[in-house]
């Protein structure tokens, strides 16, 4: 019986250790022009905060928070959209500066020297003076300043954006054609980050490709919900180093949605896709797991299931509004949330990495972006997670936290294929 206890004791300890390991950051909308966002702080299996921000800061974070990245080991950058500010705090959550020359700022990515941010205002103050724009725009922050240095017009109201080989692909979706006098965007624009000009700009014929890009390597995902009349949604698989190169075939489409999407330790891209028409006034949903690399080898006649890990498929079908879902890059564990109403609390769901439901937590409303902190307050000390697609194919490097680097600076370590190098 002694012997029984005790390991039951070791077991729990266990059980505990690793649940302690997950520190997650959620965003919550709120309302649009409610000016009342919010920040839950997930640790140790439950919700410490609902007001995170504001209980580290003593005011609210702002109106409509839709997009949060980690820049460096001590700095994360909050997209506060409504607010037209660009929130920088530390991991602890303490704010550090607030950004406000973006208005109308969309999604975010960094290279760990400054963050680029989307835009779809017309204007944008740079240290250079005022910049002004037919369409919308990328902004170029620099994290030691906290200004903006640079800007670059793309497309009508663009949205997601990423970094590969030193260039940015920014998703164009000409969302507001339904109250302004233009079509909805079918590109992806490529601008070189340095230099901040487009170089090549990428005519996928599928409209509004809206939301945030998930990343696995030289792949991204881009969802489109069509024109919620006619044109039905879709999504797509993009190559970057094809079309770096000019290929033709640097994506490919998929007809389904992909509106909330992630990418998993292996490489792959989990998608919950929500499908809403203005004529029938219904929700189709979609449950994905995608292998890029396949469906760009296949030309998407394989390598996309209408599955989910474990129980998550499960999950989701019950749930009122799927309004997330997103790996924890460090541990592999899953997190997903539900909106409910859209107008009350939602809810945060966790996973095992095999995607066995752990728990379901109450949040508020409109909880809808992660941001994964490193495992026991850790530094970001060593390489998380490089999946071994990315390598295939590609010469990119990463650094010693895992993130790709376009511009390698000359005495630092990084990893390229798996093998460690000094640059």
């Amino acid at each position: 019986m002694k012997k029984r206890l005790i390991l039951l004791s070791f077991i729990i300890y266990h059980l505990s250790f690793s649940v302690a390991q997950e520190r997650l950051i959620v965003l919550n909308e709120r309302m649009w022009q409610a000016d009342n966002g919010r920040i839950t702080y997930f640790e140790n299996g439950q919700v410490v905060s609902n007001q995170w921000f504001r209980d580290k800061n003593g005011h609210k974070i702002g109106d409509t928070p839709n997009d949060i990245i980690q820049v460096n080991d001590n700095l994360i950058a909050i997209a506060v959209n409504w607010s037209n500010i660009v929130q920088f705090i530390r991991p602890d959550g303490t704010a550090v500066a607030a950004t406000e020359d973006i208005p109308n700022n969309r999604k975010l990515c960094s290279d760990g020297q400054y963050v680029y941010v989307t835009s779809y205002g017309h204007e944008c103050l740079t240290t250079n003076g005022y910049k002004y724009f037919e369409r919308g725009f990328v902004a170029k922050i620099d994290i030691s300043t906290f200004k903006t240095v640079a800007a670059c017009e793309v497309g009508y109201e663009p949205e997601g954006i990423a970094i590969y080989d030193g260039r940015l692909f920014v998703a164009n979706t000409g969302g507001y054609a339904l109250q302004e006098g233009h079509e909805f965007e079918t590109t992806v624009s490529i601008v070189n980050a340095a230099t901040m000009q487009v170089e090549r700009t990428v005519d996928t014929h599928v409209p509004n490709l809206f939301g945030k890009m998930s990343q696995s390597g030289r792949y991204l995902l881009v969802n489109s919900p069509g024109d919620y009349y006619d044109i039905p949604t879709s999504s797509l698989i993009l190559d970057c180093r094809k079309a770096l190169d000019g290929n033709a075939d640097c994506f490919v489409k998929l007809n389904v949605a992909a509106t909330y999407n992630c990418t998993t330790l292996s490489g792959q891209f989990l998608a919950v896709g929500s499908a809403f028409s203005y004529v029938s006034g219904d929700y189709e949903f979609f449950y994905l797991t995608i292998n890029p690399k396949t469906v760009m080898d296949s030309r998407g006649s394989s390598g996309m299931t209408q599955s989910l890990p474990g129980t998550l498929l499960a999950d989701y079908q019950k749930m009122s509004q799927p309004y997330g879902i997103y790996v924890n890059p460090y541990t592999g564990y899953i997190y997903g949330t539900d909106a409910g109403s859209f107008e009350g609390a939602g809810y945060l769901y966790q996973w095992s990495p095999e995607g066995q439901l752990l728990g379901k937590h109450k949040v508020y409303i409109n909880p809808g972006h992660f941001l994964a902190l490193p495992p026991n307050g850790q530094h970001f000390n060593g390489i998380v997670s490089i999946p071994s697609v990315l390598s295939q194919g590609g010469k990119a490097r990463y650094d010693l936290q895992g993130r790709q680097v376009a511009n390698p600076q000359r005495g630092n370590i990084y990893v390229s294929q798996g093998r460690k190098i000094c640059f």
